[in-house]
């Protein structure tokens, strides 16, 4: 009889928990010597329990015996013997130079005697088995079928658990025994996964060949501790010029991107992973419930241009079933906590956690669990509270290393007081809210100056775009203002058109590219030669062109000027006068050439 197949027989959970007699398998009837050896072996394993032996026959057991005793096994059995050697090799799989860690594995390996803990499948159905026998079992543990599928706990009851199952149920019925693995879930982590796309386990599925792991850390780990932490003052440059300059991004911060869909929230994430080109920073982007084929396109963009050296990405496919949905943007952070703990910053986007809530509202309705607002389940904050807290800038004393949370989230019609925007919206620190009317009429990236916040603020900027950015935002509340007040009245003066005239133009310098991130000397460059309306008297057409040719001419007439800002984060009075001087000759020369 094939172990992994075996079944307990008419086996009752309190026989189970309090066993009364140990049943003996083999093919031929133990002898009084080895009958007296298993019994003192009963006594020393189970002291105070009175333990009866019964001898059953078995004719399939060849070269050994198998011994159950309540919920524990021990198989001693020739095909049970070599089970565990082969999870013993298994184990090794991954490591370099393996052949020599074999044999040292096969010279040292001895058969266990430690008892085997298998439960029962009750019912299995939707991704969810319900299961008995494990009382010992935990939270979180990963458990394995006869098929050789994967679950994780997830709920334990009094007298049965419910597990989540990682793969096809199909092969799964009722009656099959599962077998526990002692070890939380968790996923392989180390340098080789820069560069390639993995499933929500941590499996490669970019036909790029196996990945070398250098440690294993679990899916759920506690949040870096106040003590552990150091403020959030170092900037994460998006090179976007209305992020960078209205909304600063700090490393360790946690900056929701929520809007409608097709409003541009992924191509803000992109941008901001392209930026990080040459600046040592591991980008990780978490794809859940997508469509394959954007995830494909998605990584060979950022493979033509050079980003997939420094990037991962975890996808868990709408094809994936809701338990790999679920566990994929704990999986990334986990990958991306490795990094973090070695003194590197990472920058993390988890697209999008709407449908990890859904998800996840489906795996609790077929728990069982009580729905409440919208069919949610109770505990949906902490679902995402867990996640993003483990964002954080770590002290010096921990490494100082960081990861820089981007989580976007999906509305409906703009709505942002629906239930899971409200609760990540305060979780977070800040939001930048893309507006539908404001992507469809040509405003990209399509950020609300208005209703979009970075609770971190000027912490994170330098301090040449916190000179360079002055009060832009306030001349734009004005001109969103006065353009208001204007739709009532026809007759403007001209201080009046001039200042509309002003706003019109920084609205259109807030236009970018997609994939066409500014460095920080661009940024100043620009914002300085703007809010001192150098370029007013060019029409608000032409003003992305004219931009692009600035910035060009900069870099060609003062090299310096441009590397001391990049190098430096500072932006002196004497810069400041030059970026003037040289934008008003480029101007005067811009319109003369125009005419």
């Amino acid at each position: 009889m094939n172990f992994w197949t075996w079944q307990r027989k008419g086996t009752s959970m309190s026989s189970m928990n309090n066993p009364t007699a140990a049943f003996l398998y083999s093919a031929e009837q133990p002898s009084d010597a080895q009958r007296q050896r298993l019994e003192a072996f009963l006594a020393r394993t189970y002291p105070g329990q009175a333990l009866t032996l019964e001898w059953k026959q078995d004719a399939d057991l060849a070269g050994g015996f198998r011994m159950e005793v309540g919920a524990d096994i021990y198989d001693w059995s020739l095909q049970g013997r070599m089970e565990q050697l082969r999870r013993k090799l298994d184990a090794l799989d991954g490591q370099e130079d393996v052949l020599p860690l074999m044999r040292q594995a096969i010279q040292d390996w001895a058969p266990s005697t430690k008892p085997e803990e298998m439960g029962t499948v009750l019912t299995v159905g939707d991704e969810i088995a319900t299961i008995s026998g494990l009382e010992d079992a935990v939270y979180g543990e990963v458990l394995v079928f006869s098929n050789g599928i994967k679950g994780m706990v997830q709920e334990l009851r009094p007298d049965q658990l419910c597990c989540v199952l990682f793969g096809d149920s199909s092969g799964i019925e009722a009656g099959d025994p599962v077998r526990r693995t002692r070890k939380v879930a968790g996923v392989p982590v180390g340098e080789g996964f820069l560069g390639r796309v993995v499933d929500a386990l941590g499996s490669p599925i970019d036909g790029a060949g196996p990945i070398r792991a250098d440690a294993y850390y679990p899916v759920e780990r506690p949040a870096p501790g106040i003590i552990d932490r150091q403020p959030v003052n170092q900037p994460m440059e998006t090179g976007l010029l209305a992020i960078d300059a209205l909304f600063p991004i700090g490393r360790g911060q946690r900056e929701l991107i929520i809007g409608d869909r097709q409003t541009g929230k992924t191509a803000v994430a992109l941008d901001t992973i392209l930026n990080q080109k040459g600046k040592n920073v591991v980008c990780i982007y978490v794809a859940i419930g997508q469509k394959s084929s954007s995830v494909a396109l998605l990584a060979e963009n950022l493979r033509r241009r050079g980003a997939m050296d420094y990037c991962i990405i975890v996808s868990a496919p709408a094809s994936d079933s809701a338990s790999l949905q679920y566990i994929a943007p704990y999986a990334g952070t986990s990958i991306g906590e490795y990094f973090m703990h070695q003194g590197r910053d990472v920058l993390i986007v988890y697209d999008d956690l709407s449908k990890h809530a859904i998800a996840y509202r489906a795996l609790s309705l077929l728990l069982e669990r009580s729905p409440g607002r919208e069919a949610y389940p109770g505990d949906v904050f902490y679902l995402h509270s867990r996640l993003l807290e483990r964002s954080a800038h770590l002290s010096d004393e921990k490494g100082g290393g960081s990861m820089t949370a981007l989580p976007i989230i999906e509305t409906q019609a703009g709505d942002v007081s629906a239930y899971i925007p409200t609760n990540v919206i305060s979780i977070t620190d800040g939001q930048l809210f893309l507006e539908s009317s404001l992507f469809f009429s040509g405003q990209r990236p399509a950020v609300n100056v208005g209703l979009s916040v970075s609770r971190v603020g000027g912490d994170a900027q330098t301090k040449a775009m916190k000179k360079a950015a002055g009060a832009m935002r306030l001349d734009l509340a004005q001109y969103r203002e006065m353009e208001v007040f204007t739709q009532f009245s026809s007759d403007l003066d001209d201080a009046t058109k001039r200042q509309l005239i002003y706003g019109q133009g920084l609205m259109r310098l807030l236009r970018q590219k997609q994939y066409s991130p500014l460095s920080q000397h661009e940024q100043v460059i620009t914002l300085v030669a703007a809010l001192n309306h150098v370029l007013q008297d060019i029409p608000a057409s032409q003003i992305g062109g004219a931009q692009q040719e600035m910035l060009a001419w900069f870099a060609e007439q003062d090299p310096a000027l441009c590397q001391r800002i990049d190098s430096t984060g500072l932006l002196s009075d004497d810069d400041r006068q030059q970026i003037l001087a040289l934008a008003r000759v480029f101007v005067a020369q811009y319109q003369k050439k125009g005419q």
